[in-house]
């Protein structure tokens, strides 16, 4: 039954466990990366957008990062509009003016007598990190006691080479964790290859964490498979986990990716993905790409290679959410047991969420 006219139910009122998911947002109280470290210019101003909350994360002509709520106290316009002076934020309506701690610390115009007002803006702990700028959208109180994900092989002077991939997707956050981890979808992926034959081994929920394997075959396709050390890499599995709220893989130790998620509202999420590999041989040879060449061959990868294989996941995704927007209601045909797994986790941290903001909240995880 068409279902065009009508929206999808809200987290409270939603009666299956699909329509639960994909109205729940993430809980704030992790870090969650924002945006590119090298796309915010010193001197300049960005909004970024964490569960319909619009916050104005500015960077100094010093290089200091600052996150603030995006509105000025004076009538509400966007800070984001604005421009940075020094180490602080202007207004663009009246020039009213912040520091990176919220404070007001100017008022250009005349105040009729009056003194400067004592309003300070909501600010957010912010981090730098694998070239991420991280913000920590919660209980300021908690920043210290979560820890964005280690990532020891993008660390050090030996470090492995990646380069991040951004994008902004027109879907729920669930169905990127479901698309990502549910290998079920290889018919998508035919020209590429990025796996094939996948049959799930395990899976098991500890905690807030899902872990999931994989046999398969990774890394076949046409272009692609020349890169990859078969003879020495087993790519005949794969380990993955949607460890709340972040996901990542790992294929023989050396190949890897992790996906960070910023939810932006039910129908658009920013999607972060650092792919990274050990090492990755020079075509029809088994010689090794040197370390230093590494992060110009990821470039090069990045753009020719995986942006064309995670653009078929956008566009998946994004029809996923247009089905779901018309057919919300229509009964869920889900054949691997993982995915439910997963929204089981999405939908249990975001009514824990909710309820410790409102004891007083009755709201049961649905399991049909």
């Amino acid at each position: 039954m068409e279902l065009a006219s009508e929206s999808p139910p809200t987290f409270a009122n939603a009666t299956r466990l699909r329509q639960q998911a994909r109205a729940a947002g993430m809980d704030p109280n992790y870090w969650y990366a924002v945006e590119e470290v090298r796309r915010v210019k010193r001197g300049s101003v960005v909004e970024v957008i964490f569960w319909k909350h619009s916050i104005a994360l500015f960077r100094s002509t010093e290089g200091e990062f600052h996150a603030v709520d995006n509105r000025c106290a004076h009538r509400q316009v966007k800070l984001s509009l604005g421009e940075v002076s020094g180490c602080h934020l202007r207004c663009a309506y009246h020039g009213w003016t912040y520091d990176g701690d919220g404070q007001i610390v100017n008022i250009p115009h005349e105040q009729f007598g009056r003194s400067t007002p004592k309003l300070k803006l909501r600010t957010y702990p912010v981090r730098i990190r694998y070239g991420l700028v991280w913000l920590f959208p919660g209980d300021p109180e908690l920043a210290d006691e979560r820890e964005i994900p280690d990532i020891p092989e993008l660390e050090g002077t030996d470090r492995w080479a990646c380069v991040p991939m951004v994008f902004d997707w027109a879907a729920h956050h669930s169905m990127i964790i479901d698309n990502v981890s549910d290998f079920t979808h290889a018919h998508l992926h035919r020209r590429y290859k990025p796996f094939e034959d996948a049959t799930l081994k395990r899976f098991e929920t500890i905690g807030d964490d899902v872990y999931l394997a994989y046999d398969t075959h990774i890394g076949r396709g046409r272009i692609s498979s020349r890169f990859v050390e078969h003879d020495s890499i087993d790519t005949g599995s794969i380990e993955l986990c949607y460890q709340y709220p972040y996901q990542w893989s790992n294929t023989g130790n050396a190949i890897k990716h992790w996906l960070f998620v910023l939810p932006v509202n039910e129908r658009m999420t920013r999607v972060f993905f650092l792919f990274y590999f050990r090492s990755l041989k020079i075509p029809l040879t088994p010689i090794r790409i040197p370390r230093f060449a590494m992060e110009f061959v990821m470039r090069l990868s990045n753009r020719w290679l995986i942006a064309p294989l995670l653009d078929q996941d956008r566009f998946a995704v994004e029809a996923e959410q247009s089905g779901y927007d018309h057919h919300w209601d229509a009964p869920p045909v889900e054949l691997n047991p993982v995915v439910r797994e997963f929204q089981t986790v999405t939908v249990r941290k975001w009514r824990d969420y909710l309820t410790r903001q409102d004891p007083s909240l009755n709201i049961a995880v649905e399991t049909r």
